[in-house]
């Protein structure tokens, strides 16, 4: 007589083996690496630190300026 094998384990292993294969296509096409992601936050900071250096300064960015009558 042959092994006796429980289905209900079989199937799971299944699924989860093709979930699996799931999440490596989906990490290989939409993922990034954790360098990748923190090259991108310090790039982001560093272009706005460079917008806020050029900004001209207007009235309208003082609040205690008021009009002198």
């Amino acid at each position: 007589m042959g092994d006796v094998i429980n289905l209900g384990r079989v199937r799971k292993r299944k699924q989860r083996e093709a979930q699996q294969r799931q999440a490596d296509a989906n990490a290989l096409h939409f993922g990034r690496s954790k360098a990748d992601r923190l090259r991108e936050r310090l790039e982001w900071a560093h272009q706005q630190a460079i917008l806020d250096g050029a900004r001209r300064e207007t009235e309208d960015d003082e609040p205690d300026a008021s009009p002198e009558r």
